[in-house]
């Protein structure tokens, strides 16, 4: 089976990484609008508005392949706290090691 498929991306998981970049682009959309001259208003904020999108939609796009590459990884190699649950009985971690690499035969 594919696991890219069973990884879901959601709506709102991208919309809450995108909100400051939504933000900025209605700034640049209203600014665009707002410095348009009278009578003029598509010709002076049509460009802007139009590079405006591209660059968000660019954002977008790259942040969607981001999480879903994020969320695929973590599907795949489990945090270390749910390995560890699984290990057989007296394994675990290791002792404290010296700082040369050497085993402490010590004891």
């Amino acid at each position: 089976m594919n696991q890219d498929k069973e990884v879901q991306l959601t709506a709102a998981e991208l919309r809450k990484s995108m909100e400051s970049e939504m933000a900025a682009l209605m700034r640049e959309v209203s600014d665009a609008m707002n410095t348009a001259r009278d009578g003029a208003i598509i010709a002076d904020s049509e460009v802007p508005v139009r590079d405006a999108v591209a660059r968000f939609r660019q954002k977008l796009y790259e942040k969607a392949v981001q999480l879903k590459a994020e969320k695929a990884a973590e599907a795949a190699f489990p945090p270390s706290a749910q390995r560890q649950r699984h290990t057989a009985p007296g394994q675990g971690a290791a002792g404290r090691q010296p700082s040369d690499g050497q085993r402490d035969d010590s004891h």
